[in-house]
C-alpha cells in the first residue's frame, strides 16, 4: 500500500534569503564546479563582488581595485564612496537591498537586483566586509550568510572605499581552485571596456588606454589581415578585423559585463555587419563568406539590461531603453554610418576585406557539391550507425541538465564498449573512431567532407553550420594514455583548430584524464592518476595492497570506468591563448620532420626515461 503524504498547512515552509541560496545556489550562480572551467561559481563569486565595485568606477569614484587570491581567500578593495555606513549589514544580507533600483544613483549599472553580493555572501564559509566614508569604518562578518560579528563604528585613517573577503565554502565548492589563467582575462576585460581604471592583482598592475582595440590586440595570436577598425560613439563601441582562421570569433559584452554566450546584441552586431558590408560593395555576399575569420569585440550599455540568467553571460533585451529603440536597430544604425564612413574613407582596408571574402566565397563554392555529397553519407550513416552512442538530451535543448552534456570520442570498440555500458545515457554521448585519424595539418576544409570520420564527427557534433549549434556542452577526447593515444589526442586537436576552433575558443574541448593505477584492498579501493597519487594510496592503505597498472582504457571493467566519468570526472580543458601561435604550434608537431621537432623528442625521452628508472 502506498502512503500518501499529507499536502496541509505544516507541509508549507518558507526559506530565508541564505537557505534558499545555499539550497539552490544554481538559480544565482549558474553551476558549482571545482574552478576547471572559466564559468565555474567560485570565478562567478569573485565576479559579484567586483561588478559593484566597477559600477562605482563607471560612476566617477574611485580608479583603482585591488584584487588578492591566495589559497581560497580572495579579497576586492575599492576606493569608490564606500557603502553607507548605517547600511553595511543590510546591503550583504537582506534581499531588495541595494543603490541600483535607483537609475539615478546606477543609470547603466552591471548589477541591477542586489542579489549578487548576497550570493557571494551566503555561499562563504567566511565573509568580512568594511566601509570607509569620511573617516569612519562599519565591519561585519559572517559564515554561510549568518552573522558572526559586527563591530561599532569607528575612526579609521583609510581612504573611502569598501573592502570584502571572502572563502568560497568547501561544502558547496568540492575541491575547488582559483585558477589564473581564468581571473586574468575576466579582470583584463573590465580594464579594457573601463580606459583609466587600474587593476591590481596580487601586485600585477593592469590598464587600458585603447579600449577594445587592446581587447583585440590581447587576444589575436596571428597577424590580422588589416589593421583593427575602432568604432566608437555615445554608449556602443565596436573593434573588427579579419584573420586566417576558419570560424568566427567575438568578445562581447553589456554594461562592461562579459556576455560569453553573447544574446540579443551579438545577434544585432553578426546581423548588421553583413547587411552592412553588402551595401558597401553592393553584391550580395553570402553570410558565412563575410564572417569567416572575423575576430570583433561588440561593448554597449544600456539602462536597465535584461539577462537571461542570474548569471548574466546572455542579453535578453530587445530595447535600449523604455522609449529607446531596439537593439538591432541601434547597432544597425551605428554600423550602417560608421562602418561604411570607414571603409570609404579607408581603401586599402576596403580591398583587404573584399579579397578576404572572394577568397571565402571562393572556397565554399569549391566543396559545395562535397558538402551536399557529404551530408546524405551522414544523414544515412547515422540511421544504422555504431559510430555515436547518443544521449537523450542536448546542448541546444531547453532541459535543466543540458548544460551537462559530454561526448567522448574514444579509438578502439573495447575502449568504446567500456564507456558506452558504463556512461549515464541521460548526458553522456560516446562516438566511436576506427583506427588514428587523418593529419590534417595544412588540408583544406574539403577533407572535412571527404575524409568518413571527420564528415560523421562533424555531423555528430553538429557544428558544420554554426558552432552555436553544438549538440554538447563537452567534447572529450577519451583516449589511452600511452603513445598511441597522444597521437590520436594530438590528431583531434590538430582537426579542431584546423578547422572548428570556437569549439576550443569557447572552451567546449577537454582531455579525460584516465587512471594509471589501481590500488585497493579487501575494504578500500583508490584509482590513482599519478606515481604520487599511488604512493599515497599505499601509505593508507597500508601493508602489501593489491596494485593493478591499466594500459588503456579498454583493461577498465565498465562498472570501474563508472567510477571516473561520473562526478568524479576529471578533465584538462584545451585553451588557446595569445601566446599559443596556432599555425607556429601546427607547424611543429605536425608538420613536417624538423630538427628542432627531433631535439625536442629526444630531449622528452630521456627525461621520460629518468622518470620511469627512479
Amino acid at each position: 500500500m502506498t502512503m500518501v503524504q499529507e499536502y496541509s498547512e505544516s507541509a508549507i515552509r518558507s526559506l530565508d534569503w541564505k537557505e534558499h541560496i545555499r539550497r539552490r545556489p544554481g538559480m544565482y550562480i549558474g553551476k558549482l564546479g571545482d574552478g576547471t572551467s572559466p564559468d565555474d561559481g567560485i570565478y562567478v563569486l569573485l565576479k559579484e563582488v567586483l561588478d559593484n565595485s566597477i559600477d562605482e568606477f563607471m560612476m566617477g569614484f574611485g580608479k583603482k581595485i585591488e584584487v588578492r587570491v591566495k589559497d581560497g581567500l580572495v579579497s576586492v578593495r575599492d576606493y569608490g564612496r564606500g557603502i553607507p555606513l548605517g547600511k553595511l549589514v543590510e546591503v550583504v544580507s537582506k534581499m531588495n537591498t541595494g543603490a541600483k533600483y535607483d537609475s539615478k544613483v546606477f543609470k547603466k549599472s552591471v548589477g541591477l537586483n542586489g542579489v549578487g553580493i548576497k550570493a557571494t555572501n551566503a555561499l562563504a564559509d567566511f565573509f568580512l566586509i568594511k566601509a570607509y566614508r569620511e573617516g569612519k569604518c562599519k565591519e561585519a562578518e559572517f559564515s554561510g550568510g549568518e552573522l558572526i560579528r559586527e563591530e561599532p563604528l569607528h575612526s579609521t585613517d583609510e581612504p573611502n572605499g569598501t573592502y570584502v573577503c571572502f572563502r568560497p565554502d568547501e561544502t558547496i565548492f568540492k575541491n575547488y581552485h582559483y585558477n589564473d589563467d581564468y581571473i586574468l582575462p575576466l579582470l583584463k576585460n573590465y580594464t579594457f571596456l573601463n580606459a583609466g581604471l587600474v587593476l591590481d592583482y596580487n601586485g600585477e598592475k593592469m590598464s587600458s588606454k585603447n579600449g577594445l582595440l587592446d581587447l583585440l590586440e590581447d587576444n589575436i595570436n596571428e597577424a590580422p589581415l588589416y589593421p583593427p577598425i575602432h568604432l566608437k560613439d555615445t554608449d556602443i563601441e565596436v573593434a573588427i578585423t579579419h584573420g586566417t582562421a576558419y570560424g568566427e570569433d567575438y568578445y562581447s559584452f553589456v554594461n562592461g559585463q562579459h556576455t560569453s554566450q553573447g544574446g540579443t546584441h551579438l545577434a544585432a552586431f553578426r546581423e548588421t555587419f553583413v547587411k552592412t558590408i553588402r551595401e558597401f560593395y553592393k553584391k550580395d555576399f553570402d553570410a558565412s563568406d563575410i564572417r569567416t575569420s572575423i575576430i570583433a569585440a561588440v561593448s554597449i550599455k544600456v539602462e536597465e539590461p535584461v539577462f537571461e540568467s542570474q548569471t548574466k553571460t546572455k542579453l535578453g533585451s530587445k530595447d535600449v531603453g523604455p522609449e529607446g529603440p531596439t537593439v538591432r536597430n541601434f547597432i544597425g544604425d551605428f554600423l550602417k554610418e560608421k562602418l561604411d564612413n570607414y571603409l570609404h574613407r579607408n581603401s586599402e582596408t576596403a580591398e583587404v576585406l573584399l579579397k578576404k571574402i572572394l577568397e571565402a566565397e571562393k572556397e565554399r563554392k569549391a566543396i559545395s557539391g562535397i558538402q551536399k555529397l557529404a551530408r546524405e553519407r551522414a544523414k544515412k550513416a547515422s540511421l544504422h550507425n555504431k559510430k555515436l552512442r547518443d544521449c537523450r538530451v542536448h546542448m541546444n535543448d531547453k532541459h535543466q541538465r543540458a548544460e551537462e552534456t559530454q561526448i567522448f570520442i574514444t579509438e578502439g570498440d573495447s575502449a568504446s564498449g567500456s564507456i558506452t555500458k558504463s556512461r549515464d545515457v541521460n548526458t553522456q554521448a560516446v562516438f566511436s573512431l576506427k583506427g588514428k585519424p587523418l593529419n590534417t595539418y595544412g588540408l583544406t576544409k574539403k577533407v572535412v567532407y571527404e575524409n568518413e570520420e571527420f564528415n560523421l564527427l562533424q555531423a555528430a557534433l553538429n557544428i558544420e553550420e554554426d558552432i552555436e549549434n553544438l549538440r554538447y556542452k563537452k567534447v572529450i577526447i577519451a583516449t589511452d594514455a600511452d603513445v598511441d593515444g597522444m597521437h590520436i589526442r594530438l590528431l583531434l586537436i590538430t582537426f579542431f583548430l584546423q578547422f572548428f576552433p570556437d569549439l576550443i575558443r569557447k572552451g567546449h574541448l577537454f582531455i579525460l584524464q584516465t587512471p594509471l593505477f589501481r590500488v585497493r584492498n579487501k575494504k578500500k579501493t583508490f584509482y590513482c592518476y599519478s606515481d604520487e597519487e599511488r604512493q599515497n594510496a599505499i601509505k593508507e592503505l597500508g601493508q602489501n595492497p593489491e596494485i593493478t597498472r591499466f594500459k588503456g582504457l579498454g583493461e577498465i571493467s565498465p562498472d570501474e570506468v563508472r567510477g571516473f566519468i561520473g562526478e568524479t570526472i576529471r578533465l584538462d580543458p584545451v585553451r588557446m591563448t595569445k601566446e599559443d601561435a596556432t599555425h607556429d604550434l601546427l607547424e611543429f608537431y605536425m608538420g613536417k620532420n624538423t630538427p628542432e621537432r627531433q631535439d625536442f623528442i629526444i630531449g622528452n625521452l630521456r627525461v621520460e626515461a629518468d622518470i620511469l628508472e627512479n
